[in-house]
């Protein structure tokens, strides 16, 4: 198995560029991150060249923060700043080679949001096709994230569906499909076509993926079987020092 250090969680402690270099260190596969906006496009693209590393994905910025929004792309009438975060995260993944953008859809319920969050993604997988990007959107929990607009694998679906561009795929983090949906194996089974990452975290706690009510050592293997072969996103909080929370992954080697 491969794997990514998803450095939105891990080694937060230190600039993205070296938070690179830390997964590099620690044998990460790949990296991926959050929202690396402030982060001059030069030192991550240095950091990734220096250690062979790929950037696997990044977001769209979430719109205000400080209101507590988590994404404008399924927000009716915000069609205009929706679209300038598709297209700066682009740019941004198009500068240092990440191969997918996840764009968040927000707080958001209702036909009007169907419709904004279909013509958004319509503009995102557009604008992404010349340059090889896979656009990805991801069900979060309605523990961590009460009211967002996409909470299941079957909505994410129906969304790909409604969509029907070949390079949008879903984001599948293992931790919020476990919380909503459970039945993780046949759900990576069925899915599986339209799957375009994976994502893990322990649950119920979100810390490593040691500990909790889902054993991934047995979802690896699962995985492996189904012939995945792209590097697997450790997205979990450490709670501390990240190389004190890598016995799971030194079990892997």
């Amino acid at each position: 198995m491969k794997f990514s250090a998803n450095l939105g969680f891990l080694w937060t402690d230190r600039p993205l560029a070296e938070a690179i270099h830390a997964a590099k260190a620690a044998g990460f596969d790949a990296v991926e991150c959050h929202w690396p906006y402030d982060e001059p496009v030069a030192e991550v693209r240095a950091a990734l060249e220096e250690t062979g590393l790929q950037m696997l994905g990044l977001n769209t910025r979430r719109g205000d923060t400080a209101a507590g929004e988590n994404g404008l792309a399924a927000l009716p009438g915000r069609e205009a700043e929706a679209r300038a975060a598709i297209d700066e995260a682009l740019a941004y993944a198009r500068a240092i080679g990440a191969a997918n953008v996840h764009v968040m859809a927000g707080f958001a319920s209702g036909a009007e949001a169907d419709a904004a969050f279909v013509a958004n993604l319509s503009y995102a997988c557009e604008a992404a096709h010349p340059h090889g990007i896979t656009v990805l959107i991801e069900p979060l929990n309605h523990y961590d994230a009460p009211g967002y607009y996409l909470a299941t694998t079957g909505h994410a679906r129906a969304v790909i569906e409604a969509v029907g561009a070949p390079n949008l795929k879903l984001m599948f983090d293992c931790y919020h499909v476990q919380l909503m949906e459970g039945d993780l194996t046949n759900r990576l089974k069925a899915l599986l076509p339209i799957i375009g990452h994976i994502q893990f975290a322990g649950v119920p706690d979100r810390g490593a993926p040691d500990r909790g009510e889902v054993d991934f050592s047995y979802m690896f293997k699962v995985i492996d079987a189904l012939g995945w072969a792209a590097p697997l996103g450790a997205e979990y909080k450490p709670g501390g020092p990240t190389e004190d929370t890598l016995g799971w992954f030194t079990l892997t080697r």
